[in-house]
């Protein structure tokens, strides 16, 4: 995990012993996680009841401790959590995972609070009369999860669409046109037409800005800016980015020099191309973002965030500071660079009365970038990809740019 950064949050490892992690663990899975003295083989250390507490208002604090304000508030009750424990529902997962990235709806696109009791219309699975809970797709074992993470380099098992939907279109009128699809195109292309139907997502997040006494206007209901924060744009019902995908991505490590600082770093990008048959088309949300790099040694930089550049707004402090933690050396310069970041769409999925229909893509249809994906030109015009006439020549595809060594793929 330490070798991965994002254009969120950034890191984990900024500051001394990294400091961040304090506050990182108010999310993810730990008891008393401070710094990286952390002891990931203590199960004394484990938080059972963010999973599994039902009532008492359990929330985690610094540190993945239970809040000690709501504690003598009287607004949490560990007696009443511990009483209340069973398996966990979509509001337990959500805690985490609808408020990935610092916020609700902040980092993924297609999870957030809404999705607690979300209508049909929002949500196939999750909402109406079926009202799925996470781990009808994520399935468990021994309380390993499964579910392959285009965030972090995480594989407890695949969930796919296919786990359930084996001949999806054999009512279909038609079946043939939409089989053949199912070589070329994901099911969630087709079937989650937007995302953030519920609330808005953050879209991208400038760092460079902070520090500034602004007074913003919001977006979406949202905070377009904050002091310790800087810059945000949000979207709502967005169409997603498409890309091929053959169920690896490609990763900015930390430390990975950057050749040209005037183009944008991919820090995570699907790899794909037209010509695998391994490789379909899928939906991503792409995060945008300017973040620090160092101008000497031409590397994303790590800085200290909790109780670093939150409070004091000072990036030279501040990333000097997180160098003690990252271990990537300073050279006492900076500037802020363009970043993206892609994450997988898989939820929000319309129901099929609501999905895209063959004009949302082909003939005068503009969803899909045709060329872009390495075709001449609609394929309903020139042929598909594995047939005669499709533009699947090493001169009119693009493959995905290479930011990192293949080596470094996560399967």
């Amino acid at each position: 995990m330490g070798l991965l950064i994002n254009n969120f949050c950034i890191s984990i490892e900024g500051g001394d012993k990294c400091a961040n992690q304090e506050f990182c663990s108010k999310c993810h899975p730990s008891y008393g996680w401070r710094d990286n003295s952390f002891d990931f083989k203590d199960k004394t250390k484990i938080d059972c009841l963010i999973c599994h507490a039902k009532d008492g208002n359990y929330k985690k604090g610094i540190a993945g401790e239970p809040d000690r304000k709501l504690i003598e508030q009287g607004k949490m009750s560990l007696t009443k959590a511990a009483q209340s424990v069973g398996i966990p529902n979509r509001d337990n997962c959500g805690v985490c995972h609808f408020n990935g990235g610092g916020g609700d709806a902040v980092k993924h696109g297609d999870l957030d609070t809404t999705l607690s009791k979300p209508k049909r219309d929002h949500d196939i699975h999750m909402g109406g009369a079926a009202d799925m809970s996470c781990q009808a797709c994520h399935v468990t074992k021994n309380h390993k999860i499964s579910g392959a993470s285009t965030f972090l380099a995480t594989n407890d098992g695949r969930v796919s669409c296919e786990d359930c939907h084996r001949n999806p279109h054999k009512d279909s009128m038609v079946n043939k046109v939409l089989s053949r699809h199912e070589k070329t195109v994901a099911c969630q292309t087709c079937h989650i037409p937007f995302f953030a139907k519920g609330q808005a997502t953050k879209m991208s997040w400038d760092w460079s800005t902070v520090g500034k006494d602004i007074d913003p206007e919001e977006q979406f209901g949202k905070e377009t800016y904050a002091k310790h924060k800087g810059h945000f744009t949000w979207g709502m019902n967005v169409v997603p980015t498409y890309a091929w995908y053959d169920g690896q991505v490609e990763r900015y490590l930390k430390g990975d020099k950057i050749k040209d600082t005037t183009k944008t770093v991919y820090i995570s990008k699907p790899t794909g191309d037209i010509k695998d048959k391994n490789s379909k088309i899928y939906p991503f949300k792409v995060h945008t973002g300017k973040q620090p790099m160092d101008s000497v040694n031409k590397y994303l930089l790590i800085p200290q965030t909790y109780k670093g550049v939150w409070s004091h707004y000072n990036w030279e402090k501040g990333l000097a500071e997180g160098a003690k933690g990252s271990g990537l050396s300073y050279s006492g310069k900076y500037e802020f660079v363009s970043t993206a970041f892609y994450g997988s769409i898989n939820h929000e999925v319309t129901p099929k009365e609501q999905a895209l229909k063959c004009k949302d893509c082909h003939m005068e249809g503009k969803r899909l970038d045709w060329q872009a994906l390495g075709y001449k030109g609609d394929p309903m015009r020139v042929g598909g990809r594995f047939e005669n006439g499709a533009a699947v020549a090493e001169e009119t595809s693009k493959p995905v740019k290479k930011t990192a060594s293949k080596n470094r793929r996560r399967k």
